[in-house]
């Protein structure tokens, strides 16, 4: 029995169970378990020989192009008992800079050469061990040196170091510990029958938390993850065919892509055989695109995942078990297994049925806080105020929802996406899923024009709207004092890099136009 005091030690079994099978596929090659085993312990060796000593770990930021090289060097800070911060080429150098700075002149970075070209014009300070990939990979290994961190190891040590937005400029370094994911691994393989059978077509950049349902699954089960070409997701026509041609069994997609590959129409002209679970997070998945899903994919389950960074991914799910009106809200169900989900009022105090609140979450999931920045995570990261027993610890998502009828829980949307017009509370997400009712409507993004207060609407189509005549489709969804004061129809909204519909330069448009 391997002790799992460590997320690797999952590397560890598969190597011995699996060997010279296939764990990880990309553009450029593969590799095999036992060879991401092996080359994870040689970047863990350099590692550990340059880390600096004392109690606590030693950062390790990967910065390279998305590729089978990133995973042997989450491998490797592992290894040496320290926790990765995922990065990449396609983040703003300043940004980059900011995550450096965050980690306060400790800990590695592990880039390649035109990685250190990129990152010439930040001062990196000395202190900072920078390890050049194919040195560290190409190294030796030493044995005894990795079995003496692991063995320090323990299952609440930090994982990664996940960096997202901040209120203030400034990214917050999510620090997940190792049993969050171990125990996320667990449930994802439990849930969707993930086995060494299993093909898992990766999606999410892996500085997004979506991905460690693809990598971590993985580890445990034996499965193949594929790493699908970034490029081919601005061809959504292509990407259907890519899973049919890999045998991809598993897919977990933001619900942008999915929108658009069920927009491309190419649903209804190939199939998927081999597709067994379609999986989506990260944005709320309109019934409208779910249901050609759905139509054209029969044989497949369908799965609505909710969970912010903060919660090791996810923290509730849904399992798609009957049609939906495009109208109607989708559940993201109840709570994973060893996690525990409560609404709390304004009171502090339990929701009622159908009354809404903060989701708020307990459990194995939750994170260790922000790296470095004890205010915010004080403030995100209390006392459940329903516990006056024992010191229970609860992570406030900032999310609106509500306990159904049914014991589902049901996403309203963001506390700071609820907006007051004219003395009435509207949440911007309602009017979103009502715009995706109206016909032509490919995407909808409501945005809040806070100098004039006012609700401007922003929907793809290839069709031409008028205002006054999308409103008076929308006014058979929502009550007239939430329809928008204007309307803009583009071709295409910008995206992040996670592939979520970029909200602050669409903002940001409504000033400058």
């Amino acid at each position: 029995m391997v002790h799992l005091n460590s997320a690797v030690r999952l590397l560890d079994r598969a190597a011995q169970k699996y060997g010279d099978k296939t764990a990880i596929a990309d553009e450029w090659g593969e590799i095999s378990f036992k060879e991401l085993q092996k080359k994870g312990k040689a970047v863990g060796t350099a590692l550990i020989k340059t880390s600096a000593d004392g109690y606590m770990p030693s950062p390790v930021m990967v910065y390279l192009k998305k590729s089978i090289s990133c995973l042997v060097c989450f491998m490797g800070a592992m290894y040496s008992a320290n926790p990765y911060v995922p990065t990449a080429y396609d983040m703003p150098v300043n940004r980059i800079g900011k995550i450096i700075d965050s980690l306060q002149g400790r800990g590695h970075i592990i880039t390649d050469e035109a990685g250190l070209n990129n990152l010439k014009s930040l001062d990196i300070p000395e202190t900072i061990n920078i390890h050049i990939y194919n040195d560290a990979v190409n190294g030796e290994t030493d044995e005894a040196l990795i079995e003496s961190a692991l063995r320090g190891a323990v299952d609440t040590d930090p994982i990664y170091i996940m960096f997202t937005s901040g209120s203030t400029g400034a990214p917050k370094g999510v620090t997940v510990p190792h049993r969050g994911v171990i125990d996320y691994a667990m449930w994802v393989c439990d849930t969707f029958n993930i086995d060494e059978n299993s093909v898992l077509g990766n999606q999410a950049p892996f500085y997004f938390d979506n991905s460690i349902f693809d990598i971590y699954s993985c580890l445990l089960s034996g499965a193949k993850m594929i790493i699908i070409p970034e490029k081919l997701f601005m061809f959504p026509l292509k990407l259907p065919e890519f899973v049919r041609d890999n045998s991809v069994t598993t897919i977990f997609w933001v619900p942008t892509v999915m929108i658009n590959v069920a927009n491309s129409g190419i649903l209804s002209e190939i199939d998927m055989p081999k597709l067994k679970n379609v999986v989506f997070c990260g944005e709320v998945m309109p019934n409208t695109q779910l249901n050609i899903w759905r139509k054209a994919q029969p044989h497949c389950t369908y799965a609505n995942l909710y969970g912010p960074t903060e919660i090791s991914d996810v923290c509730t799910y849904y399992i798609v078990d009957r049609p939906f009106k495009d109208s109607d809200p989708l559940p993201i169900g109840k709570a994973c297994r060893n996690m525990r989900v409560i609404i709390l009022n304004d009171k502090n105090e339990i929701a009622k049925t159908n009354e809404q609140g903060e989701i708020c979450v307990i459990g194995t999931g939750v994170s260790l806080g922000y790296w470095n920045n004890g205010e915010i995570t004080a403030k995100a990261f209390e006392q459940n105020p329903v516990n006056p027993y024992y010191h229970e610890r609860i992570y406030r998502t900032g999310d609106l929802g509500y306990v159904n009828g049914e014991g589902l829980i049901m996403y309203i949307g963001r506390m700071d996406n609820q907006v007051k017009v004219k003395g009435n509370r509207i949440e911007l997400g309602e009017i979103e899923n009502a715009a995706m009712c109206v016909a032509g409507v490919k995407g909808a993004c409501a945005v809040f024009d806070d100098r004039e207060q006012r609700i401007v609407m922003f929907i793809e189509s290839d069709e031409e709207f008028k205002l006054r005549k999308f409103n008076m489709e929308l006014k058979k969804y929502i009550p007239s004092y939430m329809l928008p004061s204007d309307l803009v129809v583009t071709d295409k909204f910008p995206h992040t890099a996670n592939d979520k519909i970029d909200r602050v330069t669409l903002k940001k448009s409504i000033y400058e136009n």
